[in-house]
Parts: structure tokens; C-alpha cells; sequence
């Protein structure tokens, strides 16, 4: 028989936070990102300031920033096992996704949650 979830409030914080990550990184791309107006209006020689925002996600997708990120966290999460890491882990996953960075953010999520999970049922303690 399994023990089941022993889920803490520090879970709650850590899946909304890695929902928001994610979502908001969803959000980002589709409203900033994707639309071809915004490609025109940032070639402009008064850009409005989304653009910087908005190259600097290009520039971390370019370097595969999102998913290596994804890939340490997800590490860290699962060799110290700690919360936090796992959340940003999965929530910088989706990111690397929605970015196309999905080679090692998947891995980086994948360890996170696996950390996550062995924390959550009780597999193996959290360190302080």
C-alpha cells in the first residue's frame, strides 16, 4: 500500500508559483511573442518598452537559457532534495517548452517533479 500525499502548505505556494511560471511564460509568448504586429512595432526606431522584455525571452530561447536553467534546478532538486527547486524546476520546464527549449527542459521538470513527488508522499526526507 502507498502512504498517499502528505501535501504541506508549502507545496500549495510551490505548485501555484510553478503554475504561474509556467502560465505566465504561456501568456508572455502568446501576447508579446507570437504576434507578428509586435515584430514591426520592435524594429521601430521608438520601440515601445515590452520589446526589451521581449528580447530578452528572445535571447534566452535563442541560448537555450530556459531549459538549461530547468536542467540545474531540476538537479539540485533531486540530489538535495528540496522543495522549491522542484517547483521552479517544473514551472521553468513549461517555460523552456513554451520556448522551445523542450531537450533539457523536460529532463529539469522531470527531476523536479520526481523530487517533488518523493517529497510529497514521504519517500525520502527533506533536508533543513
Amino acid at each position: 500500500m502507498s502512504k498517499g500525499f502528505n501535501w504541506s502548505a508549502g507545496d500549495w505556494i510551490s505548485l501555484c508559483a510553478a503554475a504561474i511560471l509556467g502560465g505566465g511564460a504561456f501568456a508572455f509568448r502568446l501576447l508579446a511573442i507570437a504576434p507578428r504586429a509586435t515584430v514591426g512595432m520592435c524594429a521601430a526606431a521608438n520601440a515601445p518598452a515590452i520589446c526589451v522584455p521581449r528580447h530578452a525571452v528572445l535571447m534566452l530561447q535563442y541560448y537555450q537559457g530556459f531549459g538549461w536553467a530547468a536542467l540545474a534546478l531540476g538537479l539540485t532538486a533531486f540530489f538535495l532534495g528540496r522543495r522549491a527547486p522542484a517547483a521552479l524546476a517544473l514551472g521553468l520546464g513549461i517555460a523552456a517548452v513554451v520556448n522551445y527549449n523542450a531537450t533539457t527542459g523536460i529532463i529539469g521538470a522531470a527531476f523536479g517533479l520526481v523530487a517533488w513527488l518523493g517529497l510529497a508522499t514521504g519517500r525520502y526526507q527533506a533536508k533543513a
